[in-house]
């Protein structure tokens, strides 16, 4: 063996480490779960075990799996709109500080302002799928303007002088140097609010499942509830978890491909 493949080695072997020791402390704690359940007895509309929620999924997938449609629809949906208001805003923000200084403060009001509270008073206006959108687009819309305002705001000084001493026009501005120079802060906000968009998605679902509307997976974790139905309530929660986590995977993923060897994140992430 070289000596220069050993540390190639080492890292893969370090890397398969990182991989391997979450997955086996979750399973571990999977079969934890699995064993108090069965050693103290406990009944599934207490406490289901981790095998009677897989059991659950699986035979009520078919009605889980159009409400896990119902809710990713709702969700890019509305991450698809802050994700066009965010950027336009960003550019308008970057381009006439009137604009910023007018606009700005409203959009930190939607963000402080609790999901909790707006998704009951949106239903009384909005009929309840439209209330979902509202809701979802509400949370997700911050972080992707504030982010990629500030990457908009962080292109380099001394070149932004060097397109001004060659007389680039503002928008030569934007498009060659300000856009390329933000779109690792736009990836940062995405890969935020695409997790978050899913988050107001559910509150509002709750709120409109309170309502006697919806139909999503929060949806149906109200309707399992009243119906002392828990291990469905588990399951729902598991593929809103897994929906979570693979929207964020998709998103970093992306980040990578974009970024790819250009910029000092995605290379210090590959070392």
């Amino acid at each position: 063996m070289s000596a220069q493949s050993r540390p190639a080695i080492a890292m893969n072997a370090e890397r398969a480490l990182d991989i391997a020791l979450p997955v086996c402390v979750f399973l571990g704690a999977l079969g934890v779960w699995e064993a108090i359940v069965a050693l103290k007895d406990i009944p599934p509309y207490i406490l289901p075990a981790p095998s009677r929620i897989a059991s659950t999924l699986i035979a009520d997938w078919d009605t889980l799996s159009g409400s896990l449609w119902v809710t990713l629809r709702i969700t890019f949906a509305a991450l698809f709109a802050a994700v066009v208001g965010g950027v336009a805003l960003a550019i308008l923000f970057a381009q006439w500080k009137w604009v910023e200084r007018s606009f700005f403060p409203f959009a930190v009001i939607l963000q402080v302002t609790p999901i909790v509270a707006i998704a009951p008073l949106l239903l009384v206006y909005l009929d309840g799928g439209t209330a979902v959108l509202v809701c979802a687009f509400v949370v997700a819309f911050f972080p992707i303007l504030s982010n990629t305002a500030l990457g908009l705001a962080s292109a380099d000084h001394n070149l932004l002088d060097l397109f001004e001493l060659y007389r680039a026009s503002r928008w030569q501005q934007l498009i060659y140097l300000r856009l390329p120079s933000a779109l690792p802060y736009f990836l940062g906000g995405l890969r935020i609010g695409g997790g978050l968009a899913l988050i107001g998605a559910i509150v509002a679902e709750i709120a409109a499942g309170s309502a006697g509307q919806g139909a999503g997976l929060a949806f149906r974790i109200v309707e399992s509830g009243y119906r002392l139905n828990i291990p469905r309530m588990f399951a729902a929660l598991v593929l809103i978890s897994v929906a979570g986590i693979l929207i964020f995977l998709f998103f970093t993923l992306l980040s990578r491909v974009l970024l790819g060897r250009w910029h000092d994140s995605a290379r210090s992430r590959e070392g």
